[in-house]
């Protein structure tokens, strides 16, 4: 078995956990010279080096997305301005943005984490990698783009859309692996067969890195079936850096999560009491090697489990499970609790159901109704009513048994559903609020 690091890839659970109490005692000094973490800790008696087991951590209190609009945007700032070299930011469409600063050793220690997760996925520099990923405050394009460097392979710093030139790209130089949201996966192998082309036969593709937008299991399936490759989850956020904090190996059998990086607790989002190994609850990240913005006990919102085997890679580090949601993504329809994951599963199970998907939440006649705009492949969206109409009734019935309410399926046809360049909006609420 090959790796990026081995010593620190194959930690015993004591050797990290010593690494993680030493690398958070130094943060604590390092958060502490920001406004927002020196003024809370000092009034909480929180010092360096209090930290005597890693189970101590749960002594210091959680950050939050909020704390951060609050304090924006140099109240989590832990050095000199002078001494920062980079920000990535949310878009803060709905208030103050989310704003990450870096100094130079944090771009190289994210760099590190990115190179070390591609070679986990199999990718060497002897690749040729696309990265068909928006450039600037997001931070999929430069993250991957600096680690790609540090791997030593080709890049290709292609940026997000215009999928023909994209299909173009690999093939005149080559393209063996690439990194792209799932949406914009199964959109782009509809352009490579309206060119006639096929991606099996006429790329050098193997291997995909695919995450930013919560996916299915069977969606991922669907995107190695159509383009003959390998598809690995990557999981990463703006405010653990972005890309390479954790990643699967080529087992695919869950994310790798670099734990002389990062602390990482599961939660109970209501309770905030850890929940039991195996169980799901809300991710929460504590940040070791960020100078500039360190983050402790930072609430994720994402939703996840640990995976209690060891991984027959070798690696030591804990696993996560895929990412199955956000806990502020679920909505409550007619009493029922839904993550638009639980109906993107259901979905990508339907061999005739083509590759996106919208959820609408409406109030009809008084009452709150959840509608399923469903693509339909080409070549089952025919004249045939009778047809169509039991699969609308398929369709319908899988999804009552799986979230509890009925849902109003509207069969429509590829390419018809609003699309972008970025995530894939796939629930829109428009409920009546009272």
């Amino acid at each position: 078995m090959l790796y990026w690091e081995k010593e620190i890839e194959t930690l015993s659970r004591k050797g990290i956990e010593k690494v993680q109490v030493e690398k958070l005692n130094h943060i604590i000094g390092i958060a502490m010279q920001s406004p927002y973490y020196g003024n809370l800790y000092a009034g909480m008696g929180i010092k360096p080096g209090a930290i005597e087991k890693i189970e101590d951590v749960r002594k210091l209190p959680f950050t939050t997305k909020q704390d951060l609009r609050n304090n924006f945007p140099w109240g989590f700032l832990s050095i000199d301005k002078k001494d920062v070299v980079r920000l990535h930011s949310s878009s803060g469409t709905t208030g103050n943005p989310t704003v990450i600063f870096h100094s130079k050793e944090d771009l190289s220690n994210w760099a590190n984490l990115v190179a070390r997760s591609l070679f986990t996925a199999g990718i060497r520099d002897t690749d040729v990698f696309q990265n068909i990923c928006g450039y600037g405050l997001f931070t999929g394009g430069l993250g991957f783009q600096y680690g790609i460097e540090r791997l030593g392979a080709l890049s290709i710093p292609a940026g997000a859309g215009n999928s023909l030139r994209q299909i173009k790209l690999m093939m005149d130089y080559g393209t063996t692996a690439a990194h792209a949201i799932p949406s914009y996966l199964t959109r782009l192998y509809d352009v490579f067969v309206s060119e006639g082309l096929d991606p099996r036969r006429d790329t050098k593709l193997h291997t995909f890195v695919i995450g930013a937008e919560p996916h299915s299991e069977e969606h991922r399936r669907r995107i190695e079936e159509m383009f003959g490759v390998k598809a690995y989850n990557s999981f990463g956020l703006s405010e653990m850096n972005g890309p390479g904090v954790a990643f699967e190996c080529s087992y695919q059998n869950g994310l790798h999560i670099w734990e002389d990086a990062y602390i990482v607790e599961i939660i109970d989002p209501i309770s905030l009491e850890p929940v039991p190994d195996g169980e799901v609850g809300e991710l929460v990240m504590t940040s070791l090697d960020r100078k500039a913005m360190p983050l402790i006990r930072y609430r994720t919102r994402d939703l996840t489990r640990f995976l209690p085997e060891s991984c027959p890679c070798g690696r030591t580090h804990r696993r996560l499970d895929r990412i199955s949601g956000r806990s502020d993504d679920m909505f409550i329809v007619k009493g029922c609790n839904v993550f638009p994951m639980q109906i993107e599963g259901v979905l990508m199970k339907i061999p005739e159901v083509g590759t996106d998907y919208l959820i609408t939440l409406e109030t009809i006649k008084d009452n709150d109704e959840l509608i399923v705009e469903v693509e339909v492949k080409r070549e089952w969206f025919s004249g045939d009513l009778d047809k169509l109409d039991r699969l609308t009734r398929e369709i319908n019935r899988r999804i009552r048994d799986e979230v509890l309410v009925s849902p109003i399926i509207k069969l429509v046809e590829p390419g018809s559903l609003p699309q972008s360049e970025g995530k894939a909006v796939r629930v829109i609420d428009k409920r009546v609020k009272i």
